[in-house]
């Protein structure tokens, strides 16, 4: 018999809406949790009633909340995750607001798995949603619904969670977002490669054409059309460049309606609840691993944080890559599941696929959320094929913390170690030397606004410490290497504008 205190995944629940299709109802984030956690509880098929049971309650942070910048454009609730767990009737005794970062909640399974297997929680529950695309809508057509609640009842607020996140110096040069971000080290992993921008551009096409197919038979997608990798990479104006290298389709889509939740309980309250066995899904393990910032690590490319996270989870499972049916690797943009597949030797066509949900490109990127769509979806999997396993990673800021889980119907022993936190790498490049009258560049993107295209560069000093600047546009010499994708190893004379920006040239 599985031990009493041993924790199980007893139910799982996802919710959506588009906007204008049939059943539309324009629902606040508040209301779609709240669906998604009552598709949970129906889904763990209990005898009894499980609200008055959870006794804890995650939100995921959803993007309005995010930053410390950013009001609600309807208002929002005083206590969300409180606002969430009404909506189903429970009243927890702790309800917690997450931190930013979409391997929180993946984070949050291990967390609470270890709060049940102490005995300090009988039942806790994670949900989170997001509601941007109804919020666009009904902004354009100038619509202000409110969206303000007021509950009563503590509340643990975890904060933003910016710690790591926040890099001023590119920040103050227009990198100032995930997009940017992410290019610059998708391009210095294209630099390793040798590729041009078209080519590279398949590359990314050749990984995602298959997410298109998953995501088109998944009724939860945002984007539910199979595209091929030609269309993918090919640059049209519907699929503009969005930064260097990215086209717009092979990018996070954040205009989604889509939540998701899931339950864990003890195996003692899972049979009081009269929880069926067969709905058990059962947890092997979980890691979690912070990177060093972007302009630190030793190569821009490379993630190595992510790939111990889902190494050590494998170790603590028992298993090797081979021994997983299913995977879902988390899939903002290419570069973390690039990172993961050649580091496991895996190709972009694995017979087992590489997403769960059609990945956030095509399934959609719901916000922190994302990976909960995966964790659903992997215990679906798994409840489907008995005794296979499944691994989903999950990925927050820019490759900057990564969280594994394993889930299977076969029992975990829980008295052995389940859950690990990798230690940080302390192999920080030295960095931000000023001032500086010269740099060689190691990555770069041309980031594409509203207000115009900028050139956003990292490299080293003339005392090898990292730097950022941007390239010189106007000067043509400038503006043809980056635009024709080749300017690394170029040497650039900087000066300081009036902005207090590094402006490189072409030496």
């Amino acid at each position: 018999m599985v031990a009493d205190n041993t924790p199980v995944i007893i139910g799982v629940g996802q919710y959506s809406e588009k906007v204008g299709e049939p059943g539309y109802e324009a629902l606040s984030y508040m209301d779609m949790g709240g669906r998604a956690l009552k598709a949970a509880i129906a889904d763990s098929a209990a005898a009894q009633p499980v609200a008055p049971a959870i006794d804890t309650v995650a939100a995921i942070r959803a993007f309005e909340i995010s930053r410390p910048d950013r009001k609600p454009p309807f208002g929002g609730s005083n206590n969300v995750p409180r606002s969430m767990a009404a909506r189903v009737g429970a009243n927890p005794e702790r309800a917690i607001l997450s931190t930013t970062g979409g391997q929180y909640n993946q984070y949050l399974v291990g967390e609470f798995a270890q709060s049940i297997l102490a005995g300090e929680s009988g039942c806790a529950a994670i949900v989170g949603a997001e509601a941007i695309s109804t919020v666009l809508a009904l902004a354009a057509k100038g619509e202000k619904p409110d969206w303000s609640e007021g509950v009563e009842g503590s509340l643990e607020d975890r904060g933003f969670g910016s710690d790591g996140l926040m890099e001023m110096g590119l920040f103050a040069h227009g990198a100032t977002g995930a997009i940017p971000l992410y290019a610059i080290a998708e391009n210095a992993r294209r630099a390793k490669l040798g590729l041009g921008l078209d080519d590279y551009r398949l590359k990314i096409g050749e990984l995602f054409e298959p997410f298109t197919k998953v995501a088109a038979s998944n009724p939860h997608a945002a984007a539910p059309k199979e595209r091929s990798a030609e269309e993918l990479a090919t640059i049209t104006e519907r699929n503009r460049i969005v930064a260097e290298p990215y086209a717009r389709m092979t990018v996070a889509r954040d205009q989604v309606n889509q939540s998701a939740a899931i339950i864990i309980a003890s195996a003692a309250k899972a049979r009081e609840l009269g929880v069926p066995e067969d709905n058990w899904v059962h947890i092997h393990g979980v890691t979690s691993a912070t990177e060093l910032e972007l302009s630190e690590r030793p190569d821009l490319a490379a993630n190595p944080a992510s790939i111990a996270s889902v190494e050590q989870a494998l170790a603590i499972a028992g298993k090797g890559m081979d021994d997983m049916a299913f995977i879902d690797f988390y899939s903002c943009f290419a570069i973390p599941v690039f990172n993961q597949i050649e580091h496991f030797g895996l190709s972009v066509d694995d017979p087992r696929g590489l997403t769960l949900t059609g990945g956030l490109p095509f399934f959609g990127g719901a916000g922190n959320n994302y990976s909960a769509h995966a964790i659903v979806e992997a215990v679906q999997k798994v409840r489907g094929e008995r005794g296979k396993f499944a691994l989903v990673g999950a990925n927050g800021g820019w490759m900057s913390k990564y969280a594994t889980g394993i889930y299977s119907t076969e029992p975990a022993d829980w008295s052995e170690v389940r859950v690990a936190k990798v230690p940080k790498s302390s192999d920080a490049v030295p960095r931000y030397g000023e001032p500086f009258e010269s740099a060689t560049i190691e990555s770069y993107t041309i980031n594409v606004t509203k207000k115009g295209a900028d050139a956003v560069w990292i490299g080293r000093n003339e005392a090898g410490q990292r730097v950022v600047g941007n390239g010189d546009l106007s000067h043509e010499a400038t503006r043809t290497a980056f635009e024709g994708g080749s300017p690394f190893g170029a040497k650039l004379t900087v000066t300081r504008d009036e902005r207090g920006r590094n402006i490189g040239r072409l030496a």
